[in-house]
């Protein structure tokens, strides 16, 4: 039996308007819509290696939330042949800043939408139920 591995995501938000809008970029590989995620880091907590992982793959600047809002698993795949059961613990991530340069930004696309509109473009079964019932507390 596989050991499951935690990962840590951010769920970039911003609140207009119109309500609540959700960052999604899309992954380097098969190009699926996703949210900035990474492995835990010595040293880091998990709030701040989002807020890192929000800025290298989405470039966004904010400030994430120091509990989690929800998790889910996901299937990472390592290699063609290896992949690893994980589960991601979500953070929400309050924008503050979108920055025109980023270090991923020639791998990936970032959009905004509405959080149903996100539900419909991931796919990941666990966030898709947390962005159809995301209501964004405050802190």
């Amino acid at each position: 039996m596989a050991k499951h591995r935690t990962q840590y995501a951010a769920l970039p938000f911003s609140i207009t308007d119109n309500g609540p809008q959700i960052l999604l970029i899309n992954s380097r590989e098969t190009r699926r819509w996703i949210i900035p995620k990474g492995w835990p880091e010595k040293g880091l907590r998990p709030h701040e290696l989002v807020a890192r992982e929000a800025y290298e793959e989405a470039g966004v600047v904010g400030k994430a939330r120091k509990r989690p809002v929800g998790s889910f698993r996901d299937e990472k795949r390592l290699t063609a042949r290896k992949a690893v059961s994980c589960r991601v613990e979500v953070y929400l991530l309050e924008v503050e800043r979108e920055l025109n340069e980023w270090p991923e930004k020639g791998q990936r696309e970032r959009r905004w939408m509405t959080p149903s509109q996100a539900a419909l473009l991931v796919s990941e079964e666990g966030l898709v139920e947390m962005l159809l019932r995301l209501g964004i507390p405050q802190e």
